[in-house]
């Protein structure tokens, strides 16, 4: 077992904090991700408490069996939930990853998800060992898929209706980020 598999590393930035998700974040991060702006483009989350308390419980398993990673992104300066991010493998062993974050709409274009993105990027490439990072955003998301190119994501092509956010198929664009094009 690897380490991680026991328990994820905190990964430290000047503003942001990614740590395990917890239970105690649970109301923090209902609250941001029920928002309209964040819940458009984004497979539903757990709409309870209880549920969202059993999805950390899940989170933790799949990690002890080397199969996804849920990291908060944690405040600094409050100690407050503002997003997640997620990592899942593609193949056996994490060479390819995909990964997805939500961050609430209250800390867009503050540098938040940018500080956040290049720790979990490079905690993918250093610990994982990911040879190739892959993301999904809805076509008609214009934040996230800039966010995604200011990360030097490379946009590879359009998934036509693949995926369903609130009820209706919507296209998604695939990113990728390959380690040796990685610079942090």
């Amino acid at each position: 077992m690897r380490p991680w598999q026991r328990r994820l590393p905190v990964l430290e930035g000047r503003r942001v904090i990614l740590r395990e998700v917890t239970v105690g974040d649970v109301p923090a991060l209902l609250k941001a991700f029920a928002s309209p702006e964040t819940a458009r483009y984004i497979t539903p989350p757990p709409a309870t408490r209880p549920a969202f308390e059993r999805f950390v419980e899940w989170a933790r398993n799949e990690r002890r069996e080397a199969r996804y990673l849920c990291f908060a992104v944690v405040l600094r300066e409050t100690g407050e939930a503002v997003g997640v991010f997620q990592a899942w493998t593609i193949d056996p062993g994490f060479d390819v990853v995909e990964w997805g974050f939500v961050i609430g709409p209250a800390f867009w274009g503050t540098g938040v998800f940018t500080e956040g993105a290049r720790l979990m990027i490079e905690f993918m490439f250093r610990t994982l060992g990911a040879q190739r990072l892959e993301a999904r955003s809805a076509a008609a998301n214009a934040h996230g898929n800039a966010a995604l190119r200011k990360l030097g994501a490379v946009e590879e092509g359009l998934l036509r209706r693949c995926f369903v956010c609130q009820g209706q198929r919507l296209d998604h664009i695939m990113f990728s980020i390959l380690a040796q094009e990685w610079r942090p």
